[in-house]
């Protein structure tokens, strides 16, 4: 990231843009960006806010709408974005894509992170390779930031009080952890390993998990003795 070329290769990724192009195509491209991203609309993420304002400025200020102007004549092309949920960044999948007329159904790996691209072979309508930015944008009661996830759990206050042991219902089925008493709060914990997968220079992410005091949360023991009357219900006993 230190090398102009790649920040503002990485910069026109996050405003879905193929590279410099003029400045009303990148205030369009940004205002776009920036309204899908807002975190107090649904479906926005704070962290992606951020980075699309920061990418804005760096096309702004590295000279990526003048590089556009002085460059040989050719129509800047603003390509779709590949927009991925979570659980399609964590274990691949297909996505549809727009392009034009058409909508692809294209197969994303997984543990592709946004701002990277997805090469569609020969997808253009003169036959070239398309190079699609991805966007991960969050759901499934979970947000990507960078390598990690982020999540939100109802937890007990007594519990984030005195501590103890918690159950975590994650993508991965449900996780075990300690809370440690008399942690301030927000707490969060982390679970390693349970994020987007390696991928290239890209390392394995952790789930983060910030757990909410809620009133009406049954504690430890109360969900312990939920779970064992459900199971040795008289009904199971006669089965």
């Amino acid at each position: 990231m230190s090398a102009i070329g790649p920040s503002l290769t990485e910069a026109f990724a996050v405003l879905g843009l193929h590279g410099p192009t003029d400045q009303a195509a990148v205030v369009r491209a940004f205002r776009l960006a920036v309204k899908s991203a807002r975190p107090d609309l649904p479906g926005g993420d704070a962290e992606r806010f951020r980075r699309v304002i920061a990418a804005y400025r760096l096309i702004q200020s590295r000279g990526g709408v003048r590089a556009a102007l002085a460059g040989p004549r050719q129509r800047p092309v603003a390509l779709p974005v590949v927009g991925l949920t979570p659980r399609q960044a964590l274990e691949g999948g297909i996505a549809e894509v727009r392009l034009g007329t058409r909508t692809l159904r294209v197969r994303v790996p997984a543990g592709m992170r946004t701002g990277e691209h997805l090469r569609l072979r020969g997808a253009s309508e003169e036959g070239n390779d398309l190079h699609l930015p991805i966007l991960i944008r969050s759901g499934e009661g979970l947000t990507v930031v960078g390598d990690d996830l982020h999540m939100t759990w109802d937890t007990s206050r007594r519990l984030l009080s005195d501590g103890g042991r918690i159950e975590i219902e994650t993508h991965a089925g449900l996780q075990a952890a300690w809370v440690t008493a008399g942690l301030t709060e927000p707490v969060r914990l982390r679970l390693r390993g349970l994020g987007l997968p390696p991928r290239g220079r890209h390392r394995q992410g952790h789930l983060f998990v910030h757990l909410t005091p809620a009133d009406d949360v049954p504690s430890a023991a109360e969900d312990l003795l939920a779970r064992f009357t459900r199971v040795w219900t008289p009904d199971r006993l006669a089965a």
